[in-house]
């Protein structure tokens, strides 16, 4: 693809040979001739002089910064121009329209036009499936369940009874949205009354998923995941949960039941959540961190248990500093009973000696 076709269809402004040849995206320090790579961190200019790729995708940048031996993308907002040339080379074989024979589809079930069911898929009684969605092989969709338009629905993923997907989801390999919320009964005799988990689960449009992560449903009520979040592999989100909008969930996450995580809020990897709380908008959980009690609209929280991330630097400072601390306070103590004999010498009568 020639340059300045790529410039025009991301709407930068090209500097240099506009009918150089682009193959494909390249990270700078890999990059070849006929590759277009990119600078989004100042950290990588230093590299920009000494690259072979063709062409750079360039923001603008504070203070001196090497002029690269190649054409360059100017754009405002390199990271998503990025991410828009990656989407262009992308190498994808769409799947064929219509229902593979090896698909079991319930006679009831209401499939929009061009859909793509693959081999060994199941959908339950009462069951649509939206304009345009992509359902891969080995694909459980349960009864009533509503998928919108434009999902992409990836290999054994299973979507429960009446879960309700918006338009334009996608659910990566292993997803289970709507299993039974982890609910039950403690009795007299020390055994456990399972509560039956009917309630809702509904993902709203443009949500990702990533793999083997899970989406509980209540007893009563509902889990909703909120418009345009998107969520990494291995995360848990239980029982009667609301996810606010555009949320970033990494890796390993957990979110106990009937917690509220507000709009904008990012969850660092393996960081849990207790149940019952609330994360306010825009807030901001460290890596590992365990969030015990809500936490206010745009705080950034760190730790185990989680605070102010400002204050957890500098007790995380006196944590390594410990080891000497307490070296100083044995010696510091051990002066103090030195001084308090000698003053019990000098205040000893003198008969008394």
């Amino acid at each position: 693809m020639k340059l300045r076709d790529i410039a025009n269809r991301l709407q930068c402004r090209l500097e240099g040979d506009g009918d150089v040849d682009i193959v494909r995206v390249a990270a700078i320090h890999a990059a070849q001739p006929g590759d277009l790579t990119f600078v989004a961190n100042a950290r990588y200019l230093p590299q920009l002089a000494t690259t072979r790729a063709s062409a750079v995708i360039l923001g603008r940048t504070k203070g001196e910064a090497p002029h690269p031996p190649c054409a360059v993308l100017h754009t405002d907002d390199p990271y998503t121009v990025f991410a828009r040339a990656v989407a262009m080379f992308a190498r994808t074989t769409p799947p064929a329209k219509g229902v593979d024979a090896h698909s079991a589809v319930a006679a009831d079930a209401v499939l929009g036009p061009d859909v793509s069911i693959g081999p060994f898929v199941t959908v339950g009684a009462g069951a649509t499936i939206g304009a345009r969605t992509i359902i891969h092989p080995n694909v459980v969709i349960g009864p009533g369940a509503v998928i919108g338009d434009d999902c992409v629905i990836h290999s054994q993923v299973s979507i429960r009874e009446h879960v309700v997907l918006g338009d334009r989801v996608t659910l990566h390999n292993g997803v289970v949205a709507g299993s039974d919320g982890y609910g039950f009964a403690r009795q007299k005799d020390g055994t456990h009354l399972k509560i039956p988990q009917h309630g809702d689960v509904v993902i709203e449009d443009d949500v990702e998923i990533g793999a083997n992560s899970t989406i509980d449903r209540p007893a009563i009520g509902e889990t909703r995941i909120s418009a345009g979040t998107k969520i990494d592999n291995l995360v848990h989100i239980a029982h009667g949960v609301a996810v606010g909008r555009r949320v970033l969930l990494a890796a390993q996450v957990g979110i106990a039941g009937s917690t509220t995580i507000g709009d904008d809020v990012m969850m660092a990897g393996q960081s849990g959540v207790t149940g019952h709380i609330t994360v306010g908008d825009r807030a901001i959980v460290g890596a590992k961190s365990a969030v015990l009690q809500s936490v206010a609209a745009g705080t950034f929280v760190t730790g185990h248990p989680a605070f102010p991330h400002a204050d957890w630097r500098k007790a995380a400072l006196a944590f390594r500093q410990l080891p000497q601390m307490k070296k100083r306070l044995e010696a510091l103590a051990q002066r103090i009973v030195e001084l308090e004999e000698k003053l019990a010498e000098c205040q000893t009568p003198q008969k008394d000696r």
